[in-house]
Parts: C-alpha cells; structure tokens; sequence
C-alpha cells in the first residue's frame, strides 16, 4: 500500500513539474505567431467569440460541456491562462461562468453589487492583464440590477440607504442621471444598467491605467460592455468597438 501510495505521489508530482514550463511555453510560441494572442492562445477578437459562442449555448438551452474534472484541476494547479475578465454584478442569478459556457481557469471574475469599477477591482484587472495576458475585459450589467434599481430610487426619491451601502450606491448615481437625461421617457432602471456599463468602460479606457492603455494602443486588449437578460438568458454585447 505504501509503495502505491509512493507511486501515485511521484507520478503527481511529475506531471506538475512538466505542466508549468510546458504552459510557460506555450504563450511565447503562439505570441511569436500572432502579436495580440495571449497567454491563453486567444486573440481579442478570437476571446470575444467565444464568449460569444458559450452564450449562445447557455441561452439555447444546450450548454457546452465544461471541463471541471480532476484532470483540469491538476493541469490548473501550476498557473493560470485565463481567456477573459469578467467584471460582473454579485446577482447569484449572474454567475459568469455558467452565463457564458466556461470551465476551471477560463473566466478571471469580478464580482461587485452594480459591477462598478473600486480600486481592488482595478488592481485585479490590471493583474490579468499584465500578468496573465489576458486580452480581453467584458464589464456586464443585467436586467433589473437591484443595485442600479436602488441608485435610482436616490435619484428619484431622495431615499436613503444607510451604511456601506448607500456608499456602494455612488458610484453609480452619475449613471442614473445621464440616463434620465438622455431617455426621460424610457425604462430609467434598464437605461440607467446600461449607462452604467458605459461608464465604468469608458473609463477603463480612457483613464484608468497606463498598463491597460498600452495593451488597448497596441491592439493586445479589447474592453467592451454587456448586459445580461434575466428572462432568456442572453448576453447582449455592446460599445464594442476598437478604443
């Protein structure tokens, strides 16, 4: 049972020692190939369809099979290649892997009420992208968010929201008034959702981090903006655009 056990081990220990100059490896040669592949082997554009693809699945109601085995977490357990950042809301009916088809090691999470951009959340973001070599950042509000329902009930009826959380709310109040400006007729909770998601990208690309505005310059990076529907599932992708 002991030399087993010994075998087992060492075997383990092996396959470690040859997964992470192997993974170490990999993104060099893909690099060399194509300047604006990642460590993940995915270009921006490439990142994006993908997401693409998982959630076209997801919504479908035919979901990728997703890789969660022992296998993958072994493989996982020398670094990580993450394809994508997802800066999404805490909604436990958003959960980003599941919305978008993905397995251990693919999605680098962000989760905050609102999906709003503090700088916790900016120091990750900039820790995959210049660490990991993540090529591609995807900020993504939702239907009927309760965080932006709350921030427009501040801009609507002066309610107040005592605590840390009318303190999470500000962020998001400029959002909520530019979306009452722009539409005064319209659904100001969904308008005021997806102002949000344009702000917190516009100032991710505009002023948020040198590092980020190098990789967007050169073309290594895409930063876009999502909103998630609750009722069919899907992932409507928008501002898109090159920065």
């Amino acid at each position: 049972m002991n030399a087993t056990r010994t075998s087992l081990s060492r075997r383990t220990l092996v396959q470690w020692a040859f997964a992470a100059p192997m993974t170490a490896l990999a993104a060099p040669a893909l690099a060399g190939a194509d300047p604006h592949v990642g460590q993940s082997g995915l270009t921006p554009d490439e990142a994006l369809q993908r997401l693409r693809q998982g959630n076209q699945a997801f919504a479908s109601d035919h979901p990728l099979p997703v890789s969660l085995g022992g296998e993958r977490r072994h493989a996982l357990a020398a670094g990580q290649a993450p394809f994508a950042v997802l800066v999404s809301c805490s909604d436990s009916r958003v959960p980003p892997e599941i919305v978008f088809g993905r397995g251990l090691g693919e999605l680098f999470t962000i989760r905050i009420a609102g999906n709003t951009i503090d700088t916790t959340a900016l120091g990750s973001i900039e820790y995959a992208v210049e660490h990991l070599g993540v090529p591609l950042v995807v900020v993504m509000g939702h239907e009927r968010c309760g965080a932006v329902s709350a921030a427009a009930e501040v801009v609507e009826r002066n309610t107040h929201f005592p605590g840390a959380v009318g303190a999470m709310l500000q962020p998001i109040i400029p959002a909520v008034l530019a979306a009452r400006a722009a539409h005064p007729e319209g659904d100001l909770v969904d308008q005021s959702v997806r102002e949000n998601v344009r702000q917190v990208v516009k100032h991710l690309r505009e002023t948020a981090s040198p590092a980020l505005l190098e990789r967007l310059a050169s073309g290594d990076l895409r930063i876009v903006g999502a909103r998630y529907d609750l009722d069919d599932g899907v992932v409507e992708f928008f501002d898109a655009g090159e920065a």
